[in-house]
């Protein structure tokens, strides 16, 4: 379901333009995950990279990324833009199970998450036993885009083989049949990124063009430097309460790119 290499740059590269902008926030709307400025419950789980306050190599990036988040909450009005805190910021490498899906699957099975746990576990190890990589992987801050219910910034890979580890490891996820069972499925290409907040009340006047200009005046800075590069050096599975909140064990299955 992934795509080639190249295909992923392309589109990602068409993600930033104006016309992109212009045309996601023809859909926009509110984000369920949050009410009134307070993250909403959210349940669920994701193989991530590790949170920001915990990520030492990328201090400097994600120093960055914030910077940006604050230009956009200087210039969008604080109800309409709901910023996310900069300690969480991740890169989500696969989502797995969220909201009512979660819910109900656990009602349902009360043994779901250890089994989601064990399998997640397999999986990872199929990774390492297949791979050919050993280095850990770079990607690169490229600019920022919208979607229907957030604002977050986009990153694409400094070589092929930085992808290509991305799409094995998510391989070796959605196709384990073990987590098939447990009605993991995939159900979005890949878009690496980094959420920045999400939209809370729509105002009746938004002025949409505003919105994309702001975003244009912060992708064409970018485009004028040198990219932003983030460093993945580890996959864990998080447990997470709601967008803000991600947590996990110890014991909790990691992949450490280049460290095997």
């Amino acid at each position: 379901m992934d795509e080639s290499y190249q295909d992923y740059i392309n589109r990602v590269a068409r993600l930033t333009l104006p016309s992109a902008c212009s045309m996601q926030l023809q859909a926009v709307q509110k984000s369920p995950k949050f009410n009134d400025g307070k993250a909403a419950s959210f349940p669920g789980y994701s193989v991530i990279t590790p949170l920001a306050v915990e990520d030492a190599d990328n201090k400097v990036f994600y120093r960055q990324v914030e910077t940006i988040q604050q230009n956009l909450s200087q210039q969008l009005e604080a109800d309409f833009f709901i910023p996310l805190p900069p300690d969480s910021f991740h890169l989500t490498i696969a989502d797995l199970i969220w909201d009512d899906s979660y819910r109900q699957v656990v009602a349902a099975n009360s043994n779901f998450d250890q089994k989601l746990r064990q399998q997640i576990a397999t999986s990872f190890q199929q990774y390492l036993d297949s791979t050919s990589n050993h280095k850990p992987l770079t990607w690169q801050l490229w600019g920022v885009v919208t979607r229907p219910r957030a604002i977050m910034a986009s990153l694409v890979p400094k070589d092929q083989e930085s992808y290509e580890s991305i799409i094995e490891l998510r391989r070796a996820i959605y196709q384990n049949s073990g987590l098939i069972g447990l009605g993991i499925e995939q159900q979005y290409d890949f878009t690496a990124h980094i959420t920045l907040g999400y939209f809370g009340d729509i105002p009746q006047n938004l002025n949409r063009d505003h919105l994309c200009i702001v975003l244009s005046q912060i992708n064409d800075r970018l485009v004028e430097s040198e990219l932003p590069e983030f460093q993945i050096e580890q996959a864990q599975l998080r447990k997470f309460d709601d967008m803000i909140n991600y947590h996990r064990e110890p014991d909790w299955a990691t992949v450490n790119f280049g460290d095997y």
